[in-house]
C-alpha cells in the first residue's frame, strides 16, 4: 500500500511538472544584421521573450511596451501584460524593439518583423497563424497602430523564411495609444521618432489616423478621458478614421485613470482587460 501510495504521488508530481507553464524564452529578432530603413544596416540587440501559456487557445500577441520611444517599459507593459494574456490562454511575445532617435523606420521594421516571425513560428508554438494580433501602449500603441495600417503581404522570394511571411496583424488592441504626429501630438515621442524638425510628409506618414484604409485589421482600444499626457483626442480621431474606412473598432473611453491607468491597477486597468477579452471572444480571435 505504501508503494502504491508513494508511486501516485511521484506520478501526481510528474503531472504538475508537465502542466506547468513553459519558462519565458528569449530570442534574437534579427539573425545578425538589421535593416535602418536607409539602405543601410546595424547590429542591434532587439529581441522577443515568449511566453508561453500553460493550455494555449490559439490566439497571439506582439507585444509593444511604451516609453515615449525613448526607453521601454518592458514590465508593467510588457511582461506583465504577456503574464495577463497566458492567464487566458493567449501566447505573449514582448518585442523590446530598437529606439529610432530620429530613425523613423528603426521601429516599425522590428515590428514588423516580430508579426512576420510570429506568423513563421506559429504552429512550433502551439499558434493560430490567423490569430496574430499586436498590442501596444502609449508610444509602444503608436508603433502597434503604425503596424496595423502599414504592412505587406511579405517577399515570397527571400531567402529567409521569416521574410516571406507577411506583417499585417490580424487584429490589434491600442492603451493609451499615441496616434497623431500633428499639432496635438506627444512632444517627447514625435521627437525621438521623426527628429526635431520633421516634415510635413513624415509627419503624415506616421499619424496613424492618416494611413487608415479598408484593409486595415480590426482593433480594440482604449483611453481616459483625464489623460493630460496623451489626450483621449488621439483616440478619437482613430476611431473617426476607423468609422469612415468601415474598420471594424470598439474604443472605450474611462472616466479616470489618466497615463498608464493609475499605475497598471484598478478598476480602470480592470475594465479595459474586460473589455478587450469580451471583445476578441465575441470577435472569434480567442475562445
Amino acid at each position: 500500500m505504501i508503494r502504491i501510495f508513494t508511486v501516485l504521488c511521484s506520478l501526481f508530481a510528474f503531472g504538475i511538472a508537465m502542466a506547468a507553464p513553459a519558462e519565458p524564452e528569449v530570442i534574437p529578432l534579427w539573425p545578425d544584421q538589421a535593416p535602418v530603413g536607409d539602405g543601410t544596416s546595424e547590429k542591434t540587440g532587439a529581441k522577443l521573450t515568449l511566453h508561453r501559456p500553460e493550455k494555449p487557445n490559439g490566439a497571439v500577441m506582439v507585444i509593444c511596451p511604451g516609453g515615449g520611444y525613448g526607453g521601454l517599459v518592458v514590465d508593467g507593459e510588457g511582461h506583465g501584460i504577456a503574464k495577463w494574456l497566458n492567464a487566458h490562454g493567449i501566447t505573449g511575445v514582448v518585442l523590446e524593439y530598437r529606439l529610432p532617435n530620429g530613425r523613423s523606420k528603426v521601429p516599425l521594421l522590428d515590428a514588423q518583423r516580430a508579426v512576420r516571425t510570429v506568423r513563421a513560428k506559429a504552429r512550433d508554438w502551439r499558434c493560430d497563424p490567423k490569430k496574430v494580433g499586436i498590442i501596444g501602449f502609449s508610444a509602444g500603441g503608436h508603433l502597434a497602430a503604425t503596424a496595423a495600417t502599414r504592412f505587406d503581404e511579405g517577399d515570397r522570394t527571400a531567402k529567409d523564411p521569416i521574410e516571406r511571411q507577411g506583417c499585417r496583424p490580424d487584429f490589434a488592441v491600442l492603451v493609451y495609444p499615441v496616434i497623431t504626429m500633428g499639432e496635438s501630438t506627444h512632444g517627447g515621442s514625435r521627437k525621438n521618432l521623426l527628429g526635431p524638425t520633421p516634415t510635413e510628409e513624415a509627419i503624415a506618414l506616421y499619424s496613424a489616423e492618416k494611413q487608415v484604409t479598408a484593409k486595415t485589421p480590426p482593433i480594440y482600444f482604449t483611453h481616459a478621458a483625464d489623460d493630460a499626457v496623451v489626450p483621449p483626442s488621439h483616440s478619437r480621431s482613430f476611431q473617426a478614421a476607423l468609422k469612415e474606412k468601415g474598420v471594424l473598432n470598439e474604443y472605450l473611453e474611462l472616466p479616470s485613470g489618466g497615463h498608464g491607468l493609475n499605475g497598471y491597477k484598478g478598476p480602470m486597468w480592470d475594465a479595459w482587460q474586460a473589455g478587450a477579452l469580451k471583445w476578441m471572444a465575441e470577435s472569434g480571435l480567442m475562445k
